[in-house]
């Protein structure tokens, strides 16, 4: 009962005297962008802000394509994207951005065949064709040449693709621009691309549940939700003639054979070298060079700091290979060009 009193004393008191308790408000940083590299990003902004809790992330995962617009516009404190910024497009921005690669990821291709139980061999040939709709049925030669240990059913392909701006699609097409002359005449290389035949599903998320739905169907979509949907996802043939499949040692090779440029823009599909899987990918951050709220400004450079060290041991959790040793100190050198 005194407690009770001494408490309705204290806020009669704070009322007539006009004080309030003081509460410290977290400082909310807002981003937006890839779908790709977003299990590993939630993970990081969660453990970040429990030894942070003055720091609030909000991370709406919309795709690459509307993350670089979006921090391209300043409306949101960073963006996140699977394919590097164009010369073009960083010309084009409100404010000067820096490339920070946070992770290594993988673009699988996944497939709903009920009748097939065996990881199916691809070729970049026999991918492009089914997307430039020239292979049609899942006992095409050309797949059946590829897996000379697997009865195809004779049944049409339900061909799946993202209908947002995709880094995932980015990755997809550089890969299949690099091997076929055909795709990269007729359709070519981009975040968005005019796709000759198939359905979209929007994110990462939109094309796994159209796999899962749609018997016979091919689809696209990074390792992890791959992995975490128990879809089955197939080999891939690389530039050293293998068929691989997407894991961690896959994709350290294909980051190891790649030589890092100063501005981190850089592409690792079909990456020379045995064990290297073809459709690895770095995944950036989008940061300002010049962060006008000082708050936010130290809080972005620690998280990039805790990312680089503490957060690289998580990436193996959720299927992303760490960065290089020489990426991560490159990295590292790379965030004293942000100013606040």
């Amino acid at each position: 009962m005194g407690v009770k009193r001494l408490s309705l004393f204290a806020l009669i008191w704070i009322c007539l005297s006009g004080g309030a308790p003081f509460v410290q408000a977290a400082s909310l940083i807002n981003g937006a962008g890839a779908t790709f590299p977003y299990p590993i990003y939630s993970k990081w902004f969660d453990e970040f802000t429990k030894t942070h809790p003055e720091i609030r992330f909000n991370y709406q995962s919309i795709g690459s394509g509307g993350g670089i617009r979006q921090v391209s516009a300043g409306t949101v404190d960073f963006g996140a994207t699977d394919a590097p910024m164009t010369d073009e497009q960083k010309s084009k921005s409100k404010v000067g951005l820096l490339h920070f690669p946070t992770v290594l990821g993988g673009v699988v291709p996944v497939y709903h065949l009920p009748e097939v139980s065996g990881e199916i061999n691809f070729t970049a040939e026999i991918l492009a064709d089914i997307y430039l709709g020239k292979v049609v049925r899942w006992n095409d030669p050309k797949i059946a040449r590829a897996n000379p240990s697997i009865k195809f059913p004779e049944k049409a392909i339900s061909v799946v693709h993202r209908s947002d701006g995709s880094g995932t699609t980015y990755i997809w097409v550089d890969y299949l621009s690099k091997i076929s002359s055909e795709w990269r005449e007729k359709v070519g290389i981009g975040a968005s691309v005019k796709w000759p035949v198939g359905l979209g599903g929007k994110g990462n998320e939109g094309v796994t549940a159209m796999i899962k739905q749609l018997p016979y169907a091919i689809g696209y979509v990074e390792l992890i939700y791959a992995e975490q949907n128990a879809l089955s996802f197939g080999k891939v043939q690389n530039a050293a003639g293998e068929f691989i499949k997407a894991d961690l040692a896959s994709l350290t090779a294909a980051a190891a054979a790649t030589k890092m440029p100063d501005d981190f823009r850089v592409s690792l599909t079909n990456a020379p070298g045995k064990g290297a899987y073809p459709l690895a990918s770095f995944t950036w951050l989008l940061i300002p060079e010049k962060i006008a709220d000082p708050v936010k400004g130290r809080a972005m450079v620690n998280f990039l700091k805790w990312m680089l060290h503490e957060g690289q041991a998580l990436a193996p959790l959720l299927a992303y290979a760490p960065l290089p040793k020489e990426t991560l100190s490159m990295a590292e050198a790379a965030i004293a060009k942000i100013r606040y």
